[in-house]
């Protein structure tokens, strides 16, 4: 493979900035087809973001012959079986995050692509953005709080309109097509980054309820978890507040560390005598550009990804964690 020639199979929202364009901005990587189910969505896509093919059937898409690599940004309900088509032909696979359902369904895609021996990439991007690369040499290289010893997540959210209208609800808030509600859609990205900057979570207990009973998907989730490294972690998401909160605390024996999970907002570093910086890193105009650069590489036999099945699979089983209990409730 001299380029990667990208299909994307679900061109929406999520591909029309912060993913889309990077694929053909990215050196030795094309967009060469991408595929809808709507033929006039799938069309306009297309020409306005100039890419020669659409399609609006999956398996077309998947058996081009100039397609040698496959972006899945469908719901997660869909990766799955998408993943598994694309193994079957030998094509290589980057998929949105939640990598899927449940972690179940993340082992039957790994074993699936090793054995065909196709390489599995999940877009957990924040493993390449530089703001968290910020962090982590502050963390690790230049160990500004000394050894951390906790993490602190907190992300509240009201309940905003489009969540009130229970014959017109997202697909974020149906469990059936999103795995969960907007704790999987938005949590996995919080805890996929401590899994890069702490290493794999191997203990978890916790709460998911619907406290509001506004939509069948949680709405309320309060987790502690134990890395495998002896750090401690514990965690709050709620989407009933009265307001939007979003702050992650990392406690060290000489220092802290806070930042959001969303948004380019400050890196704020204490001492035992209070602030010591206030660190500005913006964010690139295509959010997922840097990890797309790495998995262009790595198909192209360079530098490796830092964000696979395997890593996005761990993200998954914390979740299910603490979503089991509440999914059978619901039944």
């Amino acid at each position: 493979m001299k380029t990667v020639k990208w299909g994307i199979i679900g061109c929406g929202n999520v591909t029309e900035v912060k993913s889309g364009p990077a694929f053909q901005k990215i050196a030795n990587s094309e967009l060469v087809a991408v595929m809808r189910r709507d033929p006039a969505k799938a069309e306009d896509y297309a020409r306005r973001h100039n890419v020669p093919k659409w399609y609006t059937n999956a398996q077309e898409l998947i058996n081009d012959p100039e397609v040698n690599a496959v972006y899945i940004a469908t719901p997660p309900s869909a990766h799955k079986e998408y993943t598994l088509m694309c193994a079957k032909a030998g094509k290589p696979v980057y998929v949105e995050k939640p990598m899927a359902m449940t972690f179940e369904e993340c082992n039957e895609m790994i074993s699936t692509c090793q054995e065909a021996q196709v390489p599995l990439f999940v877009a957990y991007y924040r493993r390449r953005l530089p703001r968290f690369l910020k962090i982590e040499e502050l963390l690790h290289k230049e160990k500004v709080i000394g050894t951390p010893r906790h993490v602190n997540c907190v992300l509240y959210h009201s309940l905003e309109t489009r969540y009130q209208n229970p014959q017109q609800l997202p697909w974020t808030v149906q469990p059936e097509i999103s795995g969960g509600g907007i704790f999987v859609d938005l949590a996995c990205h919080t805890l996929d980054l401590l899994d890069y900057l702490f290493g794999s979570i191997v203990s978890v207990r916790g709460h998911a309820t619907s406290q509001q009973k506004a939509y069948p998907a949680e709405d309320t989730v309060s987790m502690s978890f134990l890395f495998e490294n002896g750090m401690h972690g514990s965690g709050m998401w709620n989407f009933g507040s009265h307001t939007r909160l979003d702050t992650v605390e990392i406690v060290g024996d000489q220092g802290k560390i806070t930042f959001a999970t969303f948004g380019d907002g400050p890196i704020l570093v204490y001492d035992a005598q209070g602030l010591t910086q206030t660190i500005i890193v913006e964010n690139p105009e295509h959010i997922q550009q840097s990890l797309i650069e790495t998995v262009v590489k790595e198909l192209l036999g360079e530098t490796g990804c830092p964000s696979t099945g395997t890593t996005a699979a761990r993200t998954t089983w914390v979740m299910d964690q603490v979503l089991n209990e509440h999914r059978e409730q619901k039944g």
